[in-house]
């Protein structure tokens, strides 16, 4: 599926958006998922995974500045804070910022270095694998018990409590739902993995 944008007059960006990035799965996008290239995806599954972020849009609106025109990447809302426009970029063109700012929007570019730091981008693309899937209440009670009574324990300790689902496919959803939490950014996600409950505040 492809669909024109309307960048124009030497913007930086990519004209064209497509839907065939993986994983397909979203959780917190609103509307219909349309990428315009591998990196808005990747920036997409970032956004999946902050707890800051409440929702956020695909190439929501188009941006208007004399003959330039251009549609973000993005409109990201946020748990407390305005909206912001957001592009997967290594910079966007001046102009930009002035039309977001027109349209009361503040606007932001997401670089490769930002996009790539650390193992967060590899950990939430293997999660958003288990995008589709909703741990049952059963299931989910027992992990919720089990940390109100302990704390934290491992990935591979929290494994055997799921009984109606596939194990990973549970925790998976349990994480993307932001019922409980993992440090994203240290390593990859592993048998040694701590698992907490949620912290409330961080949590829309």
């Amino acid at each position: 599926m492809r669909i024109e944008s309307s960048s124009s007059r030497g913007s930086t960006l990519p004209s064209v958006t497509t839907a065939s990035f993986a994983p397909k799965a979203t959780i917190n996008c609103i509307g219909v998922p349309l990428f315009r290239s591998r990196a808005a995806r990747d920036l997409g599954c970032l956004l999946d995974v902050d707890p800051d972020v409440e929702s956020w849009e695909c190439l929501p609106l188009e941006l208007h500045l004399d003959d330039f025109r251009h549609k973000p990447d993005f409109l990201v809302s946020y748990t407390a804070g305005p909206q912001r426009l957001v592009d997967a970029s290594e910079g966007g063109d001046p102009w930009l910022a002035a039309a977001a700012a027109q349209a009361g929007y503040a606007y932001r570019c997401v670089g490769r270095e930002e996009r790539e730091q650390g193992w967060r981008l590899r950990n939430a693309r293997d999660l958003l694998r288990y995008g589709a899937y909703k741990c049952p209440l059963g299931d989910r009670i027992r992990v919720i018990a089990a940390l109100d009574e302990v704390g934290s324990f491992s990935v591979a300790e929290g494994l055997s409590l799921f009984r109606e689902i596939a194990p990973v496919a549970g925790l998976a959803a349990l994480i993307l739902q932001r019922i409980v939490s993992i440090e994203l950014d240290e390593a990859l996600i592993g048998p040694d993995t701590v698992v907490r409950r949620m912290d409330l505040g961080a949590s829309r």
